[in-house]
This record gives structure tokens, sequence and C-alpha cells, in this order.
């Protein structure tokens, strides 16, 4: 059911999703899955390559923090989908942590993760509603105007 909604919105997993670092992109422990803090990477081109990239409000606009949110959210789901088998396997999505690179005066940061938001209560209806966290930050991994990490019910 999952899968065939991604589909219809014509969204797909990343393919290629290894770490680029030191660290393990989903922990599993009891009946939460943890995901590690995901930036708007296109897995899918050779070298891997980030989508977006500086401060919200000055080098990218909000719309397109938003789709780097949505980015965030697809990978967050491929590291899922790879660590559980199946997205079907999640119960309920708890709570999205959101940090936004941005300048001090930066105040919307509640809308850019709205994208995020909106993107996992059309995949996923009643079960995506979630508690959230918005965050601004001075910087972020390789200039990334968006990161997020996911907390999940399995």
């Amino acid at each position: 059911m999952i899968e065939e909604k991604l589909n219809s919105m014509g969204l797909n997993l990343p393919r290629k999703i290894s770490p680029l670092g030191s660290y393990v992109q989903v922990i599993i422990m009891g009946q939460a899955a943890f995901v590690s803090g995901q930036i708007p990477l296109d897995f899918d081109l050779e070298p891997v390559q980030l989508r977006f990239k500086g401060k919200v409000g000055k080098d990218v606009s909000i719309e397109d923090a938003k789709k780097a949110a949505h980015i965030c959210i697809i990978n967050a789901l491929g590291h899922l989908n790879v660590a559980l088998g199946t997205l079907e396997n999640i119960k309920k999505i708890v709570k999205v942590t959101g940090y936004i690179n941005c300048e001090s005066s930066f105040t919307k940061h509640a809308e850019v993760m709205n994208g995020a938001s909106d993107l996992i209560l059309n995949i996923f209806g009643d079960i995506g509603k979630h508690t959230r966290v918005s965050v601004g930050t001075n910087s972020l991994p390789l200039d990334s105007p968006v990161e997020l990490d996911m907390i999940v019910e399995i």
C-alpha cells in the first residue's frame, strides 16, 4: 500500500543508500526505528551529490528548502525500507526533527518543515501524524539547507 502510494505520487526511493560517514542510517530498538540525520542527497548521481546548498532565506528559497525537506524524507524512507524490509512495517511516524541552515533573523522554520510533514501525511495518512521540532542553525553538513531525522514505531 505505501509503495503503491509512492508510485502514484511519482516518488522513487533511492537505490544506493550507503552512509557518507562513520555511522549507521537506522537503528532498531524494540518497537522503534531511529533514522540518522538526512540531508537532500541525490543517491542516483555518481558521485552522490547535494541537490540544494546554502542558507535558507539567503541562498535557498523557502520553496526550494521545502523541496530539500521532501528529498530528506524520501531518503529516510529509503533507509527504513532497507532496514525493515518494507515500509508496510511502519505502524506510526512518531517524531521528525528538522534543522534549518539559516541566518539568525530567519523565522520561517515551521514553513520549511511543513514540506516534510505534509509529504509524510500524504504518504501515510493518519499513521503519519507526528510530533515535530524545527530548529534554526548556522551551518549543516556539506552546507545543506535542511537536515532531518525521524523516529518511527514498527
